[in-house]
């Protein structure tokens, strides 16, 4: 018996499908092809092996779970300040800018946010402008949810510019798990808000600085979601 041709009914709904499997399924980062593909190809060479299969193919889940890079969509306005990481806002507070931003060395507002082994590891751009300068300085690998962790962890520190004149701080801080900090950005850079720009693996804290006189929107405790979560506004 000949088989039906698809009607356009048929691909209609299959690409409903696959939409559908996009949206709720999250792409992987880049960074994290290795982390899945190696223990995937040992579960598939293994496969007649439980004990080396199931293990393998677990491994490659969650790195595939730490790894994912959701889409996301800022919301509009002007001088919104967003997060740059899933994650728990771990402290509100004023403090001295780390030296390589460039910010002087007075107070200013500082927002920082945790990131479990569980949360989305990917950094977005808090505020859309030009970057100053990105500084990646050594350190130690202290659990990220302690306050030193900001001054004496391993980190990479970016400023940014907007066209209003504000400098931002970012800094992405390595934790206890954490070994690798990956920043995409170079000096000069022209960073679109919301935009991912780099990636912490695993476990780690990402912190802003605020030109004084921003509002801010956020207390310690709340959860924040990547490029979504409005944390401040500029003055």
């Amino acid at each position: 018996m000949a088989r039906r041709p698809a009607q356009p009914d048929d691909r209609e709904g299959l690409a409903h499908v696959v939409d559908l499997i996009r949206e709720t399924v999250p792409p992987l980062h880049p960074a994290g092809i290795p982390f899945v593909a190696a223990p995937a190809a040992v579960a598939l060479l293994g496969r007649n092996r439980k004990w080396i299969a199931r293990p393998a193919m677990a491994t490659a889940a969650a790195s595939a779970l730490f790894f994912r890079h959701p889409k996301r969509v800022p919301p509009a306005g002007e001088g919104l300040i967003v997060a740059p990481a899933d994650g728990t806002i771990a402290l509100v507070d004023d403090a001295v800018p780390m030296p390589e931003l460039g910010l002087g060395d007075q107070p200013l507002p500082r927002i920082c946010t945790f990131l479990s082994v569980f949360d989305v590891h990917v950094q977005r751009v808090p505020i859309a402008g030009r970057v100053r300068s990105v500084v990646h300085t050594p350190g130690k690998f202290l659990s990220a949810d302690l306050p030193a962790a900001s001054s004496e962890n391993e980190r990479t520190a970016m400023t940014i510019s907007t066209d209003a004149g504000h400098d931002v701080g970012v800094v992405q801080i390595a934790g206890l798990l954490a070994r690798r900090i990956v920043n995409d950005a170079k000096p000069g850079d022209a960073l679109v808000l919301g935009d991912t720009y780099g990636l912490i693996r695993f476990g780690s804290r990402v912190d802003l600085y605020l030109p004084q006189g921003s509002t801010v929107k956020v207390t310690r405790g709340q959860r924040a979601v990547g490029a979504e979560t409005v944390l401040a506004e500029l003055p």
